[in-house]
């Protein structure tokens, strides 16, 4: 009875503590004169270009590619993995998570996932918007079934184009360059 005990004192003390800490962190933010999510400060906006072009650096160093002509095929291609894995993950998958949920017709909470996808460079997929569409008007079935296929060959398509973006990214790599682009997530293991 008593090792339970003290089991369970060390675990109040410990969520204690986590309480502790997150009243005064709150309490820090407020004492700032609200500058939380929406104001950033002396921080500098997001630039997602100066960030893409920071991960080619380090991408590069890892890679161990010195020469620059060398470096020039191997980042165009390795963009074009890039940009089609982003428009394989975007391309309109996760549209309840992301977009509208069921019965939303636009609305903030879907302007706010379409600024999110063309943050980050998505094509958007215009099979998907129609499939949601129909979804959402209680289309017959047949015309349900119709936009479902149509999504499903435009994400085949999308799939295509990231397999050939990865074949082609191979072809120029040794395979020690392979392997680390594998293990960084930028190559499938497949």
């Amino acid at each position: 009875m008593k090792i339970s005990m003290n089991r369970w004192m060390k675990t109040l003390a410990i969520g204690g503590v986590a309480l502790l800490i997150g009243l005064t962190t709150t309490t820090a933010m407020a004492q700032q004169g609200g500058q939380g999510r929406g104001d950033r400060g002396d921080r500098p906006a997001f630039d997602p270009e100066q960030m893409r072009q920071r991960m080619m650096e380090r991408t590069r160093e890892r890679l161990g590619v010195k020469d620059d002509a060398e470096w020039k095929v191997i980042e165009q291609r390795l963009t074009k993995v890039m940009e089609a894995r982003r428009d394989v993950g975007f391309g309109g998958m996760g549209m309840g998570m992301f977009g509208r949920g069921p019965g939303q017709r636009g609305g903030q909470q879907g302007d706010q996932a379409q600024d999110r996808r063309a943050r980050f460079g998505a094509t958007p997929m215009p099979e998907a918007e129609a499939l949601r569409n129909a979804i959402e008007s209680n289309a017959p079935a047949a015309e349900i079934k119709q936009k479902l296929e149509a999504y499903r060959n435009a994400v085949k398509d999308r799939r295509a184009k990231l397999a050939q973006a990865e074949k082609d990214l191979k072809a120029v790599l040794t395979v020690r360059q392979e392997a680390q682009l594998v293990l960084d997530g930028m190559l499938s293991a497949e």
